[in-house]
Order: C-alpha cells, then sequence, then structure tokens
C-alpha cells in the first residue's frame, strides 16, 4: 500500500518493489492467494515512467481531494490507463471496498457449504485456462478462485454462481489478495449493475442488448441492416461483451484497459468500446456472411488492437453516447418487458391449468365416478345453455306479442271478417244502385223541368195575351207541381244518401265492436300466455339457478382437486430438492471419506512402521 510516496531514483523504485511483492506475497500465503511473480513485476515496473509512479503515489495518498476536486484529471488518468503496481488499491478505492464488513465474514463463509460448488469446480479449468496463474488443476489460482466465487454465492443466494463473473473475479486474482477481491467483487455486484447482469433470469443482459441494438441502428445503419439480412443478432456476439467485459474477448492487458475505466464510469464503456470495434470493422463485416462474421469476430478482431489500446481507447470516446436517451430506452424497454411478463404469466398460467386439466381428465378417465361427475358436468353446463337460449327466444316472443297485440287480428277470426266486410260491400252496392235511380229520376225530372220552362217561356212570348186566364193559373199549378216533385225527389235523394252514409257508418261501428271485442279476447289470452311464461321464466330461473349452484360445487371440488394436486406437486418438488441436496452433501461426504480414509491409512502404515522400529530397538536392548 504506497501510502508515503516520494521521488523515486531507480535504486530505491527497485527496493520498494522488491518489498511490496514481498509483502504481497506474504498476505497471499495468509489468504491462500497469489499474484503474478516478483520477476514479471520487475519487468513491468522497469518500464514505468518517474512522472507517472510520483503521479500516482500522490493520487492514491490524497484520493479524497482528487475525487472533490481533480475529477475530470483523474478521469483522463484512468482512461490512459492504472499503472499496473497501483491497480489493486486503485480499484479498491474506485470501489469503495477498502473497509467492508462481508470481509470480517470470509473465513467463515470458506467453512460452510454452497449448492453452486460443482458448478464452480467445473468452471474453473475453462476460466483462463493459458494464464500462468491458474494453469493446472491444483494451482493456487484455481482454490483461491474456487473461495471467492463460492463465498459470494452463499452471500448472494438469489444469484449464486454464473459462468462469466469467474472471468471478473480471476481478474481482480491476478492484481490482489483473495479477501480483497472478494469485496471489490461484491462492491460490483451491488453498484456497478452486475448483479442484474447474472441473475438467472438476465434482465440486465436483455436491456444492454435492446440499448446496443439501438446505438447500432443510429450510428450504423447499413451494418445494422446487414446483420438482420444474414440473421446476426446482436447477442450472438455482444452478450459475451457485457457478461465478462471483453475478458474473454479482447487480450487480457486491452481488457484490463478497459476494465480501469469500467471501475470509473461504469457500463458506458463496455457500450463505446463495442461500437468502436464495429466502426473499424464495418467494411469488411458488410462482405460476410453469417459464417464468415462468426469466424471473423473469433480470429480477427481480437487481436486488432494488441500493441495499440490507446487507439481502440480514442474511437471508443468518438462514440456518440446520449446518457438521457438511454434511460429513456431503460423505461421503453422496462415497459415492453413487463407486458411481455404479463403475456407470458398469462401463457404459463394457461399452460399450467391445460396440463392441470389434462391430468384431471386422465384421472377422470382412470375412476368411473369421477368421470360420470365431469359428464354430468359438462351436461348440466349444455342443458344450461339451452336454457339460456329458450328463455332469451320466449322473452322475444312475448316482447313480439304485446306489440301486435294492438294491431293484428287473431288469425281464427280473419275468414269471419272477411265474409262480414263482404256482405257490407253488397248492402253498400245495393245502396248504391237505389242512389243511382235517385239521382237518374231527379236528371229525367230536371230535363222535364227544363223542357217545360222553355216551351212555356215560348208561348208566353208569342200568344200569351191570347190565353185565357183559367190556362194561366193552370199552367202555375202545374209549374208549381213540377217544383215540388222536384224538391221531393231531392229530399229524397239525400236522404237516402244520408241513409247510406249512416248505414255505412253503422257498418263500421260494428266492425270496430266486434274487433274491440275480438281484441279484448286476444288481450285476455295473451295476457294468459304472458302469464304462463312467467311461470315458465321462473321455473326455467330456478332450474337454471339450481344448475349453476350445482355448477358452483362441482368448480369448487375440481378447484379444491386441482389445489390439493398443485400442493402434492410443490411437496414432490421440495421432497426432490431436499433429496438432491441430500445427495450432494452424501457425495461430498463420500469424497471426505475417501480422503480421511487415505490419510487413516497413510498414518496407520506409519504408527505400524514406527512399533516395528521401537520393537526391534526393545529386542537390541534386551540383547
Amino acid at each position: 500500500n504506497p501510502t508515503q510516496l516520494r521521488a523515486p531514483d531507480s535504486t530505491w523504485l527497485l527496493e520498494a518493489d522488491s518489498k511490496s511483492m514481498r509483502s504481497m506475497s506474504g498476505s497471499r500465503r495468509n489468504s491462500g492467494s497469489s499474484l503474478v511473480s516478483s520477476s514479471s513485476a520487475s519487468s513491468n515496473l522497469s518500464h514505468l515512467e518517474e512522472d507517472t509512479w510520483i503521479l500516482w503515489g500522490r493520487i492514491v495518498n490524497e484520493w479524497e481531494v482528487w475525487r472533490r476536486k481533480k475529477d475530470k484529471l483523474l478521469k483522463e488518468l484512468i482512461r490512459k490507463g492504472i499503472p499496473h503496481h497501483f491497480r489493486a488499491i486503485v480499484w479498491q478505492l474506485l470501489g469503495n471496498a477498502t473497509d467492508m464488513p462481508v470481509k470480517n465474514q470470509y473465513s467463515e463463509l470458506l467453512k460452510m457449504s454452497s449448492p453452486c460448488e460443482k458448478l464452480i469446480r467445473r468452471d474453473i479449468a475453462r476460466t483462463y485456462p493459458e494464464h500462468e496463474f491458474f494453469k493446472g488443476q491444483d494451482s493456487l489460482g484455481q482454490e483461491v478462485l474456487f473461495n471467492v466465487m463460492k463465498a459470494y454465492s452463499l452471500v448472494d443466494r438469489e444469484v449464486g454462481y454464473c459462468q462469466g463473473s469467474a472471468f471478473i473475479v480471476g481478474l481482480l486474482l491476478m492484481q490482489m489478495p483473495e479477501e480483497e477481491a472478494f469485496c471489490v467483487f461484491v462492491r460490483l455486484m451491488q453498484e456497478y449493475r452486475l448483479r442484474e447482469l447474472f441473475k438467472p433470469t438476465m434482465a440486465e443482459l436483455g436491456l444492454c442488448i435492446y440499448q446496443f441494438e439501438y446505438l447500432l441502428q443510429e450510428q450504423l445503419p447499413e451494418l445494422n441492416v446487414h446483420f438482420r439480412s444474414q440473421s446476426f443478432h446482436t447477442s450472438m456476439y455482444a452478450s459475451s461483451w457485457f457478461l465478462t467485459l471483453f475478458l474473454t474477448f479482447l487480450p487480457l492487458p486491452v481488457a484490463t484497459r478497459i476494465f480501469d475505466i469500467f471501475m470509473y464510469e461504469g457500463l458506458e464503456i463496455i457500450f463505446r468500446v463495442g461500437l468502436a470495434i464495429l466502426q473499424y470493422n464495418q467494411t469488411d463485416l458488410i462482405q460476410l456472411d453469417m459464417e464468415g462474421m462468426s469466424q471473423h469476430f473469433q480470429k480477427v478482431i481480437p487481436h486488432q488492437f494488441d500493441s495499440c489500446t490507446d487507439k481502440l481507447i480514442l474511437r471508443a470516446y468518438q462514440v456518440k453516447y446520449n446518457p438521457k436517451r438511454m434511460k429513456k430506452l431503460e423505461k421503453e424497454y422496462t415497459t415492453i418487458k413487463n407486458k411481455e411478463m404479463e403475456e407470458q404469466i398469462e401463457i404459463k398460467r394457461l399452460r399450467t391449468e391445460n396440463r392441470l386439466l389434462k391430468q384431471r381428465i386422465e384421472t377422470l378417465e382412470k375412476c368411473p365416478p369421477r368421470l360420470n361427475l365431469q359428464t354430468q358436468l359438462e351436461q348440466s353446463k349444455l342443458h344450461e345453455s339451452e336454457l339460456l337460449g329458450a328463455l332469451k327466444e320466449m322473452q322475444d316472443k312475448v316482447l313480439d306479442l304485446e306489440k301486435r297485440s294492438s294491431s293484428l287480428p287473431d288469425e281464427n277470426n280473419v275468414a269471419a271478417l272477411q265474409e262480414e266486410v263482404k256482405q257490407m260491400k253488397l248492402r253498400e252496392l245495393e245502396t248504391l244502385h237505389s242512389f243511382r235511380e235517385m239521382q237518374d229520376t231527379v236528371t229525367d225530372l230536371n230535363q222535364r223541368w227544363q223542357h217545360h220552362m222553355s216551351r212555356g217561356t215560348s208561348t208566353g212570348s208569342g200568344g200569351h195575351w191570347k190565353e185565357s186566364p183559367k190556362k194561366n193559373a193552370m199552367n202555375e199549378l202545374q209549374d208549381k207541381l213540377m217544383t215540388v216533385r222536384l224538391r221531393e225527389a231531392q229530399a229524397q235523394a239525400e236522404l237516402r244518401e244520408v241513409k247510406l252514409k249512416a248505414l255505412q257508418l253503422e257498418s263500421q261501428n260494428q266492425i270496430h265492436s266486434k274487433l274491440i271485442g275480438r281484441n279484448e279476447q286476444e288481450r285476455s289470452a295473451l295476457q294468459d300466455r304472458l302469464q304462463m311464461l312467467a311461470n315458465q321464466n321462473k321455473a326455467l330461473q330456478a332450474q337454471l339457478n339450481e344448475m349453476k349452484r350445482k355448477q358452483a360445487e362441482s368448480d369448487c371440488k375440481s378447484k379444491e382437486e386441482v389445489m390439493a394436486v398443485r400442493l402434492r406437486e410443490a411437496d414432490s418438488m421440495a421432497a426432490m430438492a431436499e433429496l438432491r441436496q441430500r445427495i450432494a452433501d452424501l457425495e461430498i461426504q463420500k469424497e471426505e471419506g475417501l480422503i480421511q480414509g487415505q490419510l487413516n491409512h497413510s498414518d496407520s502404515r506409519q504408527y505400524i512402521n514406527e512399533l516395528r522400529d521401537q520393537i526391534v530397538e526393545l529386542k537390541n536392548e534386551a540383547g
């Protein structure tokens, strides 16, 4: 821990390096961990410039001041790279992991058993297999890596163990003892979004892929179209970038530089470096098919920046990155995932119900009484639907009859009404015939009167003075008589016309009276029918309520049976989990027993040899 640094000369640097390596080696021996070898550290130290050493010494000694007042300068220095010898302490300071309570629990955690131990043991050999520190099955690097991963799986049981996390822990162990590496890893999981990345659901990984796809579509549209046309999905190449922070994709020195920046700026650097790599290779990737792109990502891209890490970092910070837009994308993704989760929950619920119903059907098919109950339930549901349909149809008929009752006659009385109408029409024809005869008589009288008047006028004008007074009186009487007859005929005609109208009105009155009587009868019949339908409706409603009650009872029984099945399944799953845990414990005990047996066997042989030696000595003394 370089807490008191001064301007170094070459001799003092070598001494400081030797002392620091001895102290760190001692710390590793006490904790069961190790760093890179002293010779390699001295080789790296020989390439450090004095001003860089002095500057980072000041930064470490005055850390709080630099974080508060020189934050921008500190950021630029970290982007240029943290010197190798300062990485351990600087990473702890950046992660605020120098004094964590969980560090005191570490030794106790190692004594406990974790359900993830087998998975951790299986994957340890795949973590940095070419690195000297982790090479070999019984190497110290693999042992301390197992310890840290096991301890974290006990601290955070929800996450447990995820394969990609071992590479991050491995990088930490290359720089610092296992207790410090454990504390830094806990802080990374809690404060740097890694815990969400490594959860079983990997929801944070989906969000990162969603945000990265947006940046790709916005800044490299041609490459994005080509990826889509070749079905080369973003998750195929970018998932490992976020899960291992490029530690499995780029050479270790390059990935370590990126990790320096990640410790200060978080996942933003992963987005920037990923887009910078795609921008640099866009021309080549557009010309390749899916297989060619896969080979290009595996063999060409990882070694493009071996000797020019600064060039990659510079390109990364030329990428456009808007934190506000990323927050908005996070909200959009959360909304989409919530909807998908609701749909998945509904689909899962329906599938579970479907599976339970299938199991129930199979059970009912094997059990005749339950099958009969299911058949009765289905028949009752069908009968209920039929009753509901019949009830609705009758209600519609009642409404239709009520509408038609005031206007339509009964079909049985139509013939009688038609006969009465015919008779009325015959009487009307007879009356019209008499009326026409009377009109003819009146017309004839009018003609005769006109003829008489014209003749009297002509006679009066020519020889009226010659006629006698008696004859004149006779003519006047005839005129009066003719006038009286004419008036009489007109009066009779008017009388017959009035009688005809009265007859018509009487006929209409009779028809209306009969219609009223029939309507009254129909209304009474409809009321009776309505009462009957109401009674039927009540009966059907009672049947429907009874069927609903039976159905509710059946549904209740079904739900109880389903709950019983689910409880049995839960018990079975719990029992299976308990059995698996017990099997794992037994296997561990078996391995421990074999090891103990071997130890006991070797101890007993040594004890027998010692006894033999004592016997020989006693024989010699006795002899």
